[in-house]
């Protein structure tokens, strides 16, 4: 009796979450449509994993084909195991058509697609497969509409935080005197992965390749990289050229840690840094000044600030301390302070000096003033926030000071 009454309450349990989940993607779903019917478009296409996963929590190889009414029409290559009515198996596009009039609903003349993610050839094939049919680009729009979270979403996001925070604070008791950035970067994605990182980091756009985030120790913060990222680093390869390089880990230098916030769907993101033994004191000047840029920050935004604003109040304070040749690079400097997460790590909005994008309640982001001091390393904090009416909430909440290895 004891285990049937167990597994009702599952049951009812599983029901209940069930039911919440198809209201929050039907939410994402309205969005969209909504979308389609402001463009004056027949249909939307999408084909990205991230926007897959959005709309129907789950990825597979195929066209998920949204009408600005009613459930999407799902044409699948794999897998094979979807079971839903809406699924139609093809193997190639131009199966498409004939199976639209099968379902009685109509070809589009006016599309919208995912452009700026589809290759070009698979692009011009699906346009052929559905006659020619107008394409718009709806990437950027998708990317907005995600931008501001539900609260389920936002949730998703705090917990990846707080484990973030668990895996951050074993950073001290990871470290071994004579490691180099590569053993200690080894050790703590071990402990990344029991505690639960699903292992991927996922970005958008061309030069974002990454593997489960980047550490950076001494001189090796200096080394500009092609991938469009805060700080750089050499990596292990030509191949990937971002991030730890084998730089042992030595007296007077300091350690950068940027490691993913993937421990949910919707990511966090922060950065921590260390000093090995001692360093400089310009190592703990700079520091303060990304926590005093932080707190700043944190005092004057809200929804409704201006993104601009926040790099124009971290650009003053920087020049008020004469460190403005460190800030977010040496050689090659970045241009931004910040960026928003979710789903993907550089979500919109983005912090320049000139965006004219203006926070909504809802948003996450992630703030990271940060510093290159030649001889010594990489210094400075990334926080991540979630933006209210009122203020921001501070989601990473681990110890900020510049933390000593020994």
């Amino acid at each position: 009796m004891a285990q049937d009454k167990e597994n009702v309450v599952y049951l009812v349990k599983f029901n209940a979450m069930n039911n919440f989940l198809k209201k929050e993607t039907d939410t994402r779903l309205r969005k969209l449509q909504q979308t389609i019917t402001d463009a004056h478009a027949d249909a939307c296409i999408i084909t990205s994993a991230v926007n897959q996963y959005w709309l129907r929590r789950f990825i597979f190889n195929g066209y998920m084909m949204v009408f600005p009414e009613g459930d999407p029409v799902l044409f699948v290559k794999r897998p094979s195991s979807i079971h839903d009515e809406r699924v139609r198996m093809i193997r190639k596009p131009e199966q498409i058509p004939d199976m639209l009039r099968e379902a009685d609903l109509p070809q589009p003349a006016r599309l919208l697609t995912e452009s700026e993610v589809l290759p070009y050839n698979s692009l011009l094939r699906l346009q052929a497969a559905l006659g020619m049919p107008e394409i718009i680009n709806v990437s950027g729009e998708l990317r907005k509409i995600r931008a501001v979270k539900s609260e389920y979403e936002l949730n998703q996001i705090r917990e990846s935080a707080a484990v973030h925070t668990k895996v951050y604070e074993l950073i001290p008791s990871l470290y071994r005197k004579g490691m180099t950035d590569l053993e200690l970067q080894i050790e703590i994605e071990r402990q990344m992965r029991l505690h639960g990182s699903v292992g991927i980091f996922r970005s958008f756009g061309e030069n974002m390749e990454i593997f489960m985030g980047s550490m950076l120790a001494g001189d090796n913060a200096q080394e500009a990289s092609p991938y469009d990222f805060a700080l750089g680093g050499k990596g292990i390869s030509p191949l990937l050229p971002l991030g730890a390089n084998g730089t042992p880990l030595v007296s007077g230098t300091t350690l950068m840690v940027d490691m993913a916030g993937n421990y949910r769907p919707w990511m966090d993101d922060m950065s921590r840094s260390f000093v090995i033994e001692q360093a400089p004191d310009i190592a703990y000047k700079a520091h303060q000044l990304s926590i005093d840029i932080i707190q700043a920050i944190e005092k004057t935004t809200k929804a409704g600030t201006p993104c601009a604003d926040l790099y124009h109040l971290a650009e003053e304070m920087v020049q008020e301390k004469g460190l403005q040749p460190y800030f977010m690079g040496t050689a090659q400097q970045a241009k931004f302070i910040g960026h928003g997460v979710g789903l993907e790590i550089n979500e919109p909005p983005v912090l320049t000096p000139r965006s004219k994008e203006i926070l909504e309640s809802g948003m996450a982001i992630a703030v990271e003033p940060k510093f290159v001091l030649p001889g010594i390393g990489a210094v400075g904090i990334e926080n991540s926030y979630i933006v209210h009416e009122s203020g921001l909430e501070k989601i990473t909440l681990c110890e900020e000071a510049l933390i000593t290895l020994s």
